[in-house]
């Protein structure tokens, strides 16, 4: 008897604890969009390392964790969509924090087929990359767009620049990574005809 009674105190104990996390979870998750709520859970599942059970947001994780999952989402150029995000990093090598930015803005947009985001997925995906937090990751983000490795999009949201692509692809050979920035800043523009004066010279 005192068996079964530990163990009915042990699972309603076990089965409080889930319920109190659920509901942390959903209270955390209500304020947000459904974008940013599929974002944060496909990222806590790759980082937990959990087999994912969701639709689209986590199928995105699931194509970079599982041999079997097609990588769809993921760019036809890149050479290994399924390296995980601490060994982008560790191949890429960069050296600011600005440089980290443009890392994580091309492995979201070409491993995690995600084109348009948010600071917060900058920082979400930095965390699961176990890199060093950023003192100011919303400032960092800023030179950034300074430096022209990421251009404004919809909703607030930022995407990766040519320059950003060009510069991230290079990398780690830094010589070839200045070269291909300018390559990109260097481009002449064209100049416009000037409209004519509407007078001739009288001969």
């Amino acid at each position: 008897m005192r068996t079964e009674e530990t163990s009915t105190v042990s699972t309603k104990v076990a089965n409080n604890t889930e319920v109190n996390a659920l509901n942390h979870v959903i209270s955390a998750l209500q304020p947000l969009d459904d974008d940013t709520r599929r974002r944060i859970i496909a990222t806590t599942v790759t980082f937990l390392g959990l087999q994912p059970l969701l639709g689209s947001g986590a199928a995105r994780v699931s194509s970079a964790t599982s041999p079997t999952a097609a990588p769809a989402a993921h760019a036809p150029f890149s050479e290994d969509t399924q390296m995980l995000p601490k060994e982008f990093l560790l191949e890429k090598r960069p050296r600011t924090d600005v440089e980290r930015i443009a890392c994580l803005a091309y492995y979201l947009t070409h491993y995690r087929g995600t084109p348009h985001f948010k600071t917060i997925d900058l920082s979400m995906l930095n965390t699961e990359a176990a890199q060093p937090k950023f003192a100011n990751a919303a400032n960092s983000a800023n030179n950034a767009v300074k430096m022209g490795y990421l251009v404004p999009s919809t909703k607030g949201q930022r995407q990766l620049s040519a320059i950003g692509e060009r510069f991230v692809r290079a990398l780690p050979d830094r010589d070839s990574a200045k070269a291909a920035l300018e390559s990109v800043r260097r481009r002449p523009r064209q100049k416009r005809p000037r409209p004519a004066s509407g007078k001739e010279e009288e001969r």
